[in-house]
């Protein structure tokens, strides 16, 4: 759960750290406290009018993938969970996360093993593909690089 005045320091069981102000390479602020609510990505959203904005209906415009839907804040990981070893996988190709990927390629889901509902496949935005293991691939030792977005 995020709170109104920022960023939750444990979420999913990924504890994270509390970020120094500073931007990641993809323009999103970092701070100790984010400004306005943040939303996580199957959270309700209303628009301006206050009406719920079903985030099904959200759809990437043209050429700007992405445009539509952006993080309010990121922090980093400190611990392995579920939620960090896929979103590892996602910034591995080159995403954000899961919420990046499907507006950039335009698919409804993404392939999982069944077993553990890690992400099993990943086409890269040059076209190529990665494929990933069953079992975890985010050594203890890469999960402080891991990004955690909060929307």
């Amino acid at each position: 759960m995020l709170e109104d005045h920022g960023c939750v320091t444990h979420r999913g069981g990924a504890f994270l750290e509390s970020p120094r102000e500073f931007m990641d390479n993809q323009n999103v602020p970092c701070l100790s406290s984010c400004t306005g609510p943040a939303y996580l990505p199957n959270e309700t959203r209303t628009s301006s009018s206050g009406e719920p904005v079903d985030s099904s209906d959200i759809k990437p415009s043209g050429g700007m993938a992405g445009a539509d839907i952006k993080p309010k804040c990121m922090e980093r990981a400190k611990k392995w969970s579920d939620e960090v070893e896929n979103l590892y996988r996602f910034q591995q190709a080159g995403y954000r996360d899961e919420i990046e990927y499907k507006q950039v390629k335009h698919v409804d889901m993404v392939d999982r093993w069944p077993e553990t509902g890690f992400v099993k496949k990943l086409q890269r935005r040059d076209n190529t593909f990665y494929y990933y293991n069953k079992q975890r691939e985010c050594d203890d030792k890469e999960v402080h690089k891991v990004k955690v977005y909060a929307y």
